[in-house]
């Protein structure tokens, strides 16, 4: 009996240590997130092994792995019309609040979803669940993008399908269709979702042969680049629940369908050293110094290589292709961006992306809101539902759709 207690307390503490991280005091609902984090921890150490052992994609096992959890919620659309349907040979999920009376359009919202271009839907409960209450809160028709995943397909077919969507929806037979006014429609996304919603603003807004273009672009935490992994924010929160650098380096080779070898080198910033010519037109688009301000900025120096790999920038151009990384557009495009809100968290390795992007924004003439939130962290938006529900949540969702209420 004393052996079995002595075993329980081992266990107990085994516990403790794998699910305890120090985080910053500011953090909300600190527990809650410790426990998320090793959640995700053991789910991803599991299909790695799956992957190790050559059974299944470690990524397709995770997506499975979180649909079949996502199963268990139950989200209530009884206000809202849900159909699916396909937009140029691309999936989405069309929310549509009940027609009003007296009223002829409605604003519209065109949302991509975040899961590092491998995991999540627009189907699954999280993002059902957000696009529902935007609808509902907007009174605004809301298309969510049901964009192919890695490993099915990499980098560009991402971003060819998000953008494929939104220039159907655009086309003025569709719009009217939906009952939606042409001059009143936004395109947003979080995370990997708001990169592929830069990325297809910036391709439309150079499109001569579009007739409608977005009014807003609307960015939750979004990554933005892949040119420097040791920006204030990546240094400061590397090891940060739900997104460490680590793993974020491990999503852009996934997307890019690259070397697994590669990641130490791209971590200490070898692929942009100052011998690897390609990278040094662009070098001036992402000085950190000058973009930061100095309450983000800290303590921290940067980190530039003086030699470094060639190879890793031929192996995988995209690392410098702006359909993948729009923070390195160039200024010409930025101009032509529209009113532009970006959402960012203190506690997330992408907090410098987004800043950095409202700066050169800002800098290239565009009306811009930067939203900063200094308790929250990467992904929190959706996690407002039970068991993953944080007040952290609902104070971001709630600022974004207030914005966009505001300004639609």
């Amino acid at each position: 009996m004393r052996a079995a207690w002595v075993l329980l307390a081992a266990l107990a503490a085994l516990s403790a240590y794998y699910v305890y991280l120090p985080l910053p005091g500011t953090v909300s609902d600190p527990w809650k997130l410790m426990l998320l984090d090793a959640t995700f921890r053991a789910v991803q150490q599991t299909c790695h092994l799956i992957h190790y052992l050559r059974l299944s994609h470690h990524l397709i096992v995770l997506n499975y792995l979180i649909c079949t959890f996502d199963k268990l919620k139950s989200v209530s659309s009884e206000d809202i019309n849900i159909t699916d349907a396909v937009f140029d040979g691309v999936e989405v999920r069309v929310f549509e609040p009940p027609a009003k009376r007296d009223e002829r359009l409605k604003r519209s919202v065109v949302y991509i979803h975040g899961g590092g271009w491998a995991l999540a839907s627009a189907r699954t409960s999280l993002y059902n669940n957000l696009c529902r209450i935007m609808a509902e809160s907007l009174n605004a028709v809301v298309v969510s993008v049901e964009y192919r995943l890695v490993p099915e397909v990499c980098f560009p077919e991402q971003f060819h399908d998000a953008l494929r969507a939104t220039k159907h929806f655009l086309q003025p037979d569709v719009l009217a269709e939906y009952s939606v006014d042409p001059s009143r429609i936004a395109i947003s996304g979080d995370s990997a979702g708001g990169n592929l919603a830069a990325a297809v603003c910036q391709q439309l807004s150079k499109d001569e042969h579009l007739t409608i273009r977005p009014k807003l672009q609307a960015l939750i935490y979004p990554v933005l680049q892949a040119f420097d992994f040791n920006t204030p924010s990546y240094q400061q929160n590397m090891n940060m629940p739900v997104l460490p650098r680590y793993v974020m380096i491990n999503y852009w080779i996934d997307y890019f369908n690259g070397n697994y070898d590669f990641a130490h080198s791209l971590l200490i910033n070898n692929h942009t050293a100052l011998d690897v010519g390609q990278a040094l037109s662009f070098r001036g688009r992402l000085n950190w110094t000058s973009l930061l301000p100095s309450s983000f900025k800290k303590h921290y120096k940067p980190v530039i290589q003086t030699t470094g790999k060639a190879e890793i920038i031929q192996e995988i151009p995209a690392l410098l292709d702006v359909r993948a990384v729009p923070l390195l557009a160039e200024n010409e495009t930025l101009q032509l961006q529209p009113k532009t809100y970006i959402l960012t968290c203190e506690n997330d390795v992408l907090r410098d992306d987004g800043v950095m992007y409202a700066k050169r924004l800002e800098n290239a003439g565009v009306e811009v809101t930067l939203d900063h939130f200094d308790d929250c962290f990467h992904g929190c938006m959706i996690f407002t539902i039970w068991p993953t529900d944080f007040s952290a949540g609902i104070q971001t969702r709630n600022s974004y759709i207030k914005w966009l209420d505001e300004n639609l």
